[in-house]
């Protein structure tokens, strides 16, 4: 189930600090509870993403742009995602989130957020792009800026992200089907 207790928690708490711009670094404080573990008794995996839906909100609360989805009835999507996950994080274990837009071109924001366990070891990492939708499709980001009355130029496009870029334009969409595989049996 959705951490909808959480995320009003992390809300109200966003609304109540000071404002940020969307390339600014929202940090939050949190912790592992028994139902976040998987059968490993660390943090799940899928939950850690969902976790992590509750710092990119935090971060749009800051910098403004819940407001701006409101006002204009539009929505907001993950497009796609990429996460190395380094060091586990077990039941009742404290972590800071970190969380921030990079950049973004004509379609697409990219967002980039992180765990650290307090050590101040990094547990995961995940790169995130981003659009924000109305009836029509996606908004492109320089739209979504205007509206926030925020600098519409995007920062320059770090090279591992570029990268990513690259590789995702390559992958097959939609993806590999039964018929385009050998079978099994042609290979035994």
């Amino acid at each position: 189930m959705f951490p909808f207790v959480r995320l009003a928690k992390e809300m109200v708490k966003a609304r109540r600090q000071l404002p940020l711009g969307l390339t600014d670094l929202h940090v939050t404080q949190h912790r592992v509870w028994p139902w976040d573990l998987d059968g490993f008794m660390e943090l799940n995996n899928g939950r850690a993403l969902t976790l992590y839906d509750l710092g990119r909100l935090g971060l749009g609360q800051r910098a403004g742009l819940i407001d701006v989805l409101r006002a204009n009835r539009w929505g907001l999507t993950m497009a796609g995602s990429s996460v190395r996950y380094r060091r586990r994080l077990h039941a009742f274990q404290k972590f800071e989130m970190r969380s921030r837009a990079v950049c973004w071109d004509d379609k697409f924001t990219y967002l980039e957020q992180s765990m650290w366990k307090p050590d101040g070891e990094c547990a995961s990492h995940v790169l995130y792009r981003s659009a924000v939708t109305d009836k029509n499709g996606i908004v492109p980001p320089h739209k979504v800026l205007e509206a926030m009355h925020q600098d519409p130029t995007s920062p320059p496009i770090p090279g591992w992200i570029a990268a990513w870029i690259k590789a995702e334009a390559q992958r097959p969409w939609p993806p590999m089907q039964e018929t385009d595989t050998p079978s099994l049996k042609s290979v035994a």
